[in-house]
């Protein structure tokens, strides 16, 4: 997962481009606007000029403000006109320092008597327009320099809130039902995720200890009526009928230890006691006590310091769980400090390989049936062990043929 401070790099970005165009287009509507404003008051200057022009030149005959009797520069549209009104058009034509234009033209008499016409330069102004879109680039690049450190500081205020989210989220995840956010600050976004991810964990552990108690419960008040099934057994004469009532006591009474065991790895009270041991003579040891057939190997295995008892525990329902649900043969591998089992049979489903074991959910009919707690309590004894347990599929990534890999890796 990445790190939340990319988010603040993704906002400081975004408000970066944000203020860079806000600043082209503001740049560009001035430039725009102030380019049409000069025309405005050129075409109007003309337009008076023109007027108070003529004037003049009707009482006095000269030519004043600039006037200029059918001048050759004169755009076509204007030196025709077809009433004797004043007129304007705009010449975009640049001569030396001359132009643009604005031109303002009026008959002085009637048909075919000469224009007269004024020509108002507007090359002053508009040469003053480079000089304001420097102007605008560089406020806008001040301000861009102000702005990108205010939307980093208040990203990386975003940042530190949603990573506390995040880790509270992966502390539940990762099994402590007790982390909680607490408030974040503010009435936005980020707190309502802070309270929704502790309103979760509120109900997810209300959710979890009452199943937990439930299952003890259920394996403490089962235990005294199991244990006097297994006595009247005993009381039965000999036969087939006896055999089978015992088997299936047997069974119950194996049901209601694991259940027992699993309320204990819930509540966290199971202990290690840690002594040296060769791990590849305990696993030896483990998997001859099963009863079932597997293929031991052992190659550079090395001392480890871990509780032998729990260790036991966890390669036995390993090998069992291979045998109930998978296909022979089944492989103990043990090389340095990991121990591999493998079966051939069709693979753990994909629901375990997501979510990992649950209890009483086996998430397969053709991994056969059971009640799912061997590889709970696999789980729950790694744990103890501070070992990491993990699952896959030989066609995923493992030895090709088929079948579930379940690999121990023991700490140092």
């Amino acid at each position: 997962m990445k790190r939340p401070a990319s988010l603040r790099r993704k906002i400081a970005a975004l408000a970066a481009a944000t203020a860079c165009l806000v600043a082209a287009a503001v740049g560009l509507l001035v430039h725009l606007w102030t380019a049409q404003d000069i025309r405005a008051r050129a075409e109007a200057r003309a337009f008076n000029t023109v007027y108070s022009a003529m004037d003049v030149y009707r009482r006095t005959g000269a030519l004043a403000d600039g006037a200029e009797l059918d001048p050759p520069d004169l755009p076509a549209e204007l030196r025709h006109p077809a009433d004797d009104r004043r007129h304007t058009a705009y010449d975009g034509r640049a001569e030396g320092n001359v132009g643009p234009s604005y031109w303002a033209a009026q008959r002085t008499g009637g048909p075919g008597s000469p224009v007269l016409a004024v020509r108002i330069n507007m090359a002053p102004e508009l040469s003053d327009l480079p000089r304001l879109d420097v102007a605008m680039a560089v406020a806008s690049l001040v301000a861009l320099a102000v702005a990108l450190p205010l939307a980093g500081y208040g990203a990386g205020l975003l940042a530190r809130r949603l990573r506390r989210v995040a880790e509270t989220a992966g502390r539940i995840s990762a099994g402590d039902l007790d982390a909680r956010t607490g408030p974040t600050g503010g009435g936005d976004e980020v707190a309502e995720i802070a309270a929704t991810v502790d309103a979760m964990a509120d109900s997810l552990g209300r959710r979890l200890r009452t199943e937990r108690q439930f299952t003890a419960d259920v394996a403490h008040e089962l235990r005294t009526p199991v244990g006097g099934l297994l006595a009247a057994v005993d009381l039965l004469p000999d036969g087939e009928t006896e055999d089978l009532i015992r088997a299936r006591v047997r069974d119950l009474r194996g049901l209601v230890e694991d259940l027992l065991e699993v309320s204990r790895l819930d509540a966290g009270a199971e202990q290690p006691v840690r002594v040296p041991v060769p791990l590849g003579e305990v696993v030896r040891e483990a998997v001859a006590r099963t009863g079932f057939e597997a293929e031991v190997s052992v190659k550079d295995a090395e001392p480890v310091e871990t509780d032998p008892r729990r260790l036991e525990r966890i390669v036995q329902n390993l090998v069992v769980n291979a045998h109930r649900h998978g296909a022979a043969p089944v492989l103990v591998t043990v090389e340095g400090r990991t121990v591999v089992v493998r079966d051939h049979g069709p693979g753990f489903p994909a629901e375990l390989l997501l979510h990992g074991p649950r209890r009483f959910h086996t998430g397969a009919a053709e991994r056969g049936a059971g009640h799912g707690l061997g590889l709970t309590i696999a789980v729950g004894q790694a744990r103890v062990l501070g070992a990491e347990l993990s699952f896959a599929n030989a066609g995923d990534g493992g030895a090709g043929g088929g079948g579930a890999v379940a690999t121990l890796r023991l700490p140092g």
